[in-house]
């Protein structure tokens, strides 16, 4: 028996788009000769489809499309596909399904288990829960259908019917998933494959979805995996692929393992770069704009904006101050030379003035302090999205998630945007990954990465000024968010009292800033998407 895995991107709701891609797919793969080729998780309707599960109209068009597909596989192939079924006891919470359809018809529907308890999926709050697992029988084999990536549970299901199930020797599991792209999440998603091929002791098709779907990305990395845990073949990160598999061949290929090479901060840049594009494409905007400041954050931006869009839709303003040194434009105006991108440069020094004796009768006698140095940041930001409404350029934000931890931004200037492309990533990972694009030869000047961090907005300013150096700030921050260590905990460390307490002060004063912020695209295991922390009259 062959055996397909189609790896596609899907938009929510274009239900005539993804039948496109779909019907694509299967005439590749009956060209190949494959008796059966799987679709990811949603792949009729898009993933993650969050409130529109609760319109009937949107659960029966994706059963429509599903009979579509039906009827366009009659004497080819079978599939399976994933959309949403109506539960008839909760019908604003339908099952998310796996379609198994055969000769014209849907043969059977099983639905998903393990509902996802990542927070950016939310899945109880939309989907109805089963326990219920299927043996499904094609062609003289036997086989289970599995829906998601849930790597608590390795069984299929939590009820004793996965054992006589198991008893009645299937051949193999299909898996349909759309599981999304974290920081070095690929060795866990590989471990929770080959461990579901051993405890089942079952060769495994894992499918996944890729493409980005603000503010998740996702990866692909579909796989082959052998009943003794071996990965026969993986898939390529971030790109669409279709590949028939023997399964004879998989039953013998022993313990040698085909990998993809990777790379972690590679993943990093190429999910950064299909985070953009998809956020571009699926929104239907095609130019952005970005103020470009000489620093490393709006360099980086800049870059991956231009590698998903193109040089020329990407469009930088130069907006130096009376503070802006000669070396920051000197390097910003050396980057987008070296990117071919389009630019221009608009001072603010007059708006600037004018602002402060609009201001002066009501500041009379006040000594200058932060508000100034705001202002200048909210008059940037006046001037991004005046060009955005004017050009219809898309604003891409800067900030990143050192900045964003503790607040340290202005409200409706650096904030300001319609995406925030590296807010999940740390001050000194943005220097790692500057890096990595600068590898093969110097597309970001030098000079921005070894100069100091400054926002520019008074007399000799730097970051450090304000906060602790960037390599202790970061290091605290991922304890505390990504690791949920207390301060007590955190101290254990080694690290100094007053500025632990310090940096975990202006994480929990920075909320109501989160509130307001961008979208971000997520890359890590615990972004700002899923963190709430709520001011509180104690320490604890």
């Amino acid at each position: 028996m062959k055996i397909g895995i189609a790896q596609q991107n899907y938009i929510i709701g274009d239900f005539e788009g993804n039948l496109a891609q779909i019907k694509s797919a299967i005439d590749t793969a009956y060209k190949q000769q494959a008796d059966i080729l799987l679709f990811p998780e949603m792949s009729v309707c898009g993933y993650p489809s969050y409130d529109l599960n609760h319109y009937s109209e949107f659960v029966a068009r994706s059963f429509q499309f599903v009979e579509k597909i039906a009827d366009y596989t009659k004497n080819k192939l079978a599939v399976v596909v994933g959309a949403p079924n109506t539960n008839t006891l909760a019908k604003d919470k339908p099952y998310n399904s796996a379609y198994f359809i055969a000769d014209g018809d849907i043969q059977q529907i099983v639905h998903k288990i393990h509902l996802s308890k990542r927070e950016v999926f939310n899945e109880k709050e939309y989907y109805s829960s089963t326990n219920t697992t299927k043996l499904i029988q094609y062609k003289g084999k036997k086989f289970l259908l599995h829906i998601g990536d849930d790597r608590k549970n390795i069984l299929l299901s939590d009820s004793s019917e996965i054992n006589k199930i198991l008893n009645m020797k299937p051949d193999f599991i299909l898996n349909i998933s759309a599981t999304p792209f974290e920081q070095d999440s690929y060795r866990e998603k590989r471990n929770y494959i080959k461990r579901l091929a051993v405890e089942n002791k079952l060769p495994v098709f894992y499918c996944n979805t890729y493409g980005a779907q603000v503010p998740i990305i996702f990866d692909g990395g579909s796989m082959v995996v052998n009943a003794d845990g071996a990965i026969f073949e993986e898939m390529s990160f971030f790109k669409e692929e279709i590949r028939i598999f023997d399964l004879e061949k998989i039953s013998k290929s022993g313990n040698n393992e085909n990998l993809q090479p990777v790379e972690n901060i590679a993943l990093v840049h190429d999910a950064l770069v299909l985070g953009i594009k998809d956020f571009f494409l699926k929104s239907g905007f095609r130019k952005a704009v970005l103020g470009l400041s000489g620093g490393v954050d709006s360099a980086l931006v800049l870059v991956l904006a231009v590698k998903a869009l193109g040089a020329e839709n990407v469009l930088s303003v130069l907006m130096p101050s009376e503070y802006s040194s000669d070396h920051s434009v000197k390097d910003a105006l050396d980057l987008v030379k070296n990117l071919n991108s389009p630019h221009q440069i608009v001072p603010i020094h007059s708006t600037f003035e004018t602002f402060n004796n609009t201001l002066a009768p009501i500041f009379e006698g006040k000594k200058q302090d932060v508000t100034e140095e705001n202002l200048q940041a909210r008059i940037r930001g006046v001037l991004l999205m005046a060009i955005s409404n004017k050009l219809s350029h898309i604003v891409l934000n800067s900030s990143n998630k050192s900045e964003v931890a503790v607040g340290y931004g202005t409200l409706y200037g650096d904030t300001c945007g319609a995406l925030a492309a590296i807010a999940d990533l740390y001050k000194t990972q943005i220097y790692e990954l500057c890096k990595y694009i600068n590898r093969e030869q110097e597309i970001i000047p030098h000079h921005i990465l070894v100069k100091s961090p400054s926002a520019e907005l008074s007399p000799n300013q730097k970051d450090s000024d304000s906060l602790p150096p960037y390599d202790i700030l970061d290091e605290v921050l991922c304890l505390y968010i990504e690791n949920n260590l207390s301060e007590e905990q955190i101290l254990l460390h080694g690290y100094d009292t007053e500025t632990v307490k310090k940096i975990i002060g202006l994480v929990r004063r920075a909320e109501f800033k989160r509130h307001q912020s961008v979208p971000v695209l997520k890359i890590s295991k615990r972004s700002f998407v899923e963190t709430h922390f709520p001011l509180v009259k104690r320490n604890f």
